[in-house]
C-alpha cells in the first residue's frame, strides 16, 4: 500500500479515533489507497470537479478524491466518531474539503453544488440501493451530477447494467438503462475491507444521458413495479395493477401481452409509461 499523501496510514488514523467499523451503520472501511485511488480514477478527471461522497468513513476515499486533484469534496457522514479524522484530512487539503454531519437520506444533495456534480462513493450497504434510486427518480432531468461512481455488492452491481433477458434484469435495471449508460468497472474482494463483507462488492461508474423530458419516473416506476410484481406472469395479467386499460399500454409498446417482463426492453417500458400519462 503506498501513500498518496503526507497524512498517517488509514490503520493508524482508525485506531487513534476508535473508529471500529458498525455494523448497524452499513460499513466496512477500505484501507488500501491503492484500491481508493482506482475507484477515484474510474470516475475520470478529477481536476476542478466537485464531488459529493456519502459515508466517507476514516476517509480512504476521500483522501484518494482530493489527490486525485477534486476541487471540492463534499463529505457527507453521520457517524460523529469519524469527523475528528475528517477534520485532519480537511486541514492538510485546505478549503478543498467540506464536512457534513448529517444522514445522506434526510438531506438535499442537489443544494449542495452550484454546478454538475460528481458522486463518487463507496456507499454504506444498508442504504446503497435506496440512494441511488432516488438520484435517478430526481425530477427535472439532468439532475445536480454527471456521473455515479458507486461501491455495491456485486449482486446489486448486476443488476444495475442488466439487460433484458438475463436472471438479474428488473426494475433497477430499467431505471438505470433509461437515465444512464452503466457499466461494472471491477470488482474488489471481501479480503479488501475491514471487516470483510461475507460478499463480493462491485464498483459501478454510471454517467447520465439526455431523456425525453416528457416521461416521469413516477410513471416508469408504476409500470415496472406492475410488471416486475408478477414477473412470471404474462405482462397483460401484470399490467393490470396500475388501473389503466392495459391494451393501450400495450398497443404503445407494440406488445401482443403475453411476453413476460425480463424481456422487454427499456424503451417498451418507457412507451408504456408515455401511454400512461395520456
Amino acid at each position: 500500500m503506498s501513500q498518496i499523501d503526507t497524512l498517517p496510514p488509514l490503520r493508524e488514523v482508525i485506531a487513534r479515533h476508535g473508529l471500529s467499523a458498525k455494523k448497524q451503520l452499513g460499513q466496512n472501511f477500505l484501507l488500501d489507497l491503492n484500491l481508493t485511488s482506482r475507484i477515484a480514477r474510474v470516475a475520470g478527471p478529477l481536476q476542478g470537479a466537485t464531488v459529493i461522497e456519502v459515508g466517507p468513513g476514516p476517509g480512504g476515499l476521500t483522501r484518494a478524491l482530493l489527490a486525485e486533484g477534486a476541487a471540492k469534496v463534499i463529505a457527507i457522514e453521520r457517524d460523529e466518531r469519524a469527523l475528528p479524522a475528517l477534520a485532519e484530512i480537511a486541514d492538510a487539503y485546505p478549503g478543498r474539503l467540506e464536512i457534513i454531519a448529517a444522514d445522506a437520506l434526510e438531506i438535499d444533495c442537489g443544494a449542495l453544488v452550484a454546478g454538475p456534480a460528481k458522486i463518487i462513493s463507496n456507499l454504506p450497504y444498508n442504504i446503497g440501493t435506496e440512494l441511488l434510486v432516488r438520484w435517478l427518480s430526481l425530477e427535472p432531468w439532468p439532475a445536480f451530477f454527471d456521473s455515479l461512481t458507486l461501491m455495491f455488492q456485486k449482486e446489486v452491481a448486476e443488476r444495475i447494467v442488466a439487460r433484458p433477458g438475463e436472471d438479474a434484469y428488473g426494475r433497477l435495471g430499467v431505471l438505470c438503462g433509461w437515465r444512464t449508460t452503466a457499466r461494472i468497472a471491477f470488482s474488489v474482494p471481501p479480503s479488501a475491507f475491514t471487516p470483510p463483507p461475507k460478499v463480493t462488492s462491485a464498483v459501478v461508474h454510471l454517467v447520465t444521458r439526455p431523456i425525453d423530458p416528457a416521461i416521469r419516473a413516477r410513471d416508469v416506476e408504476l409500470i415496472t413495479r406492475a410488471a416486475f410484481g408478477q414477473r412470471r406472469k404474462m405482462v397483460r395479467q401484470s399490467l393490470k395493477s396500475t388501473g389503466v386499460p392495459v391494451e393501450r399500454l400495450l398497443a404503445a409498446a407494440g406488445l401482443n401481452g403475453d411476453e413476460r417482463a425480463e424481456t422487454l426492453s427499456v424503451e417498451a417500458f418507457l412507451k408504456m409509461a408515455a401511454a400512461l400519462r395520456a
